[in-house]
């Protein structure tokens, strides 16, 4: 079979073996006659993939009966709206700006007119490290943050510590790493780059902030309308769910996240390592205590204009998704789950040898 090598930042590659999966059961779900897409989301089959797929995350994670799983849609950029819609409680909102995604949830702050603050950015070195010193206030309605940055290739290393609930954006690194939950008020992200394809938002979120919507929160943007309804409210996005779910096995056969985080930390390494050792032909876009093991940008400094050149021969090479985002322009190569070590080593072989061809 001839597959590309796919460093896309998402959606991105799944696992072949739940691809592989996934197409055995297209037109007939385990010999059933039908396709898991054919058939009704309140049906006993396939709420046995749905309940099953909120049982995986509870273990990956150790999440206990505080919170509910919810699959939702519209993306994380719909989470940017429904976060205060949901969670303002008249106070006020607190936010770290560590980039595109954060700047887009702090607009959807502003349109809706709560009492919002910006307590730390990295904007004015563009966005090439997170901020120290991060200092919610207690008694903050939310605290929130993003712990991976897609773009700029920065990465949380550990979560800030605050009694105001913290709200994460985690769509890039999420199910990547275990967390620690203990003042986690909401975990979510598209599962579109290491949990399934596009169309599913999980949403993790304790459950004592579920009633703090008020009257004016349309029905279906309240999170304690989905709660209620255990995700079934209105018609799921059931395939998106079914892909889930094999990904989410696929990850627990792997050892868990303590296992996918060993082999996410040796990518990163080797990829890390190349970029540095290669006398200055390529560099990083983030500094390294901030580095990401997800997102890695870098550019060619000694000549960006062999950058598309780069990204052409890789693809002539095998390997797809390695075009810089156009906010920052440069490579980017996207190393989530489903990348494997190997993969990684061929991109670095294949640097290695356009650095001494154009170096």
């Amino acid at each position: 079979m001839d597959r590309k090598i796919n460093f896309s930042a998402g959606p991105s590659g799944l696992p072949l073996s739940v691809l592989e999966h996934a197409q055995k059961e297209l037109t007939s779900y385990q010999g059933k006659g039908y396709s898991i897409m054919e058939i009704s989301h309140r049906s006993k089959v396939f709420e046995e993939i749905h309940f099953g797929a909120m049982d995986k995350i509870k273990r990956l994670y150790g999440i206990n009966d505080d919170y509910e799983i919810l699959f939702l849609q519209g993306g994380a950029s719909l989470q940017f709206a429904m976060i205060p819609m949901n969670l303002c409680k008249g106070g006020k909102a607190e936010y770290v700006d560590t980039g595109v995604w954060t700047s887009k949830a702090i607009k959807e702050a502003k349109i809706q007119g709560i009492n919002y603050e910006v307590i730390a950015s990295s904007k004015d070195t563009n966005f090439d490290r997170i901020p120290e010193n991060i200092n919610f206030s207690d008694d903050a309605d939310y605290a929130y943050i993003c712990t991976n940055n897609t773009i700029y290739g920065t990465q949380y290393k550990s979560l800030p510590k605050t009694k105001a609930p913290l709200v994460i954006d985690a769509s890039s690194d999420f199910f990547s790493y275990k967390m620690d939950f203990s003042n986690i008020g909401v975990l979510y992200g598209g599962a579109q780059k290491n949990a399934g394809p596009s169309g599913v938002t999980v949403v993790i979120i304790r459950k004592d902030l579920l009633d703090r919507a008020g009257e004016s929160v349309p029905t279906m943007l309240k999170y304690k309308t989905h709660t209620d309804a255990k995700s079934l409210f209105n018609t799921p996005p059931t395939f998106g769910i079914y892909l889930l779910n094999l990904t989410l096995g696929w990850i627990e056969s792997q050892g868990g996240l303590d296992a996918i985080k060993g082999v996410n930390e040796q990518k990163a390494s080797i990829l890390y390592e190349a970029i540095d050792n290669s006398g200055g032909f390529y560099k990083g876009h983030s500094i390294k205590k901030d580095r990401s093991i997800m997102n890695v940008s870098y550019n060619i400094a000694l000549n960006s204009e062999l950058e598309p050149v780069f990204v052409a021969e890789a693809e002539k090479a095998g390997m797809i998704g390695l075009k810089g985002h156009r906010h920052l322009g440069g490579i980017r190569a996207s190393i989530y789950n489903a990348v494997s070590l190997e993969n990684v080593k061929t991109l670095v072989s294949f640097m290695g040898e356009f650095a001494k061809k154009f170096g």
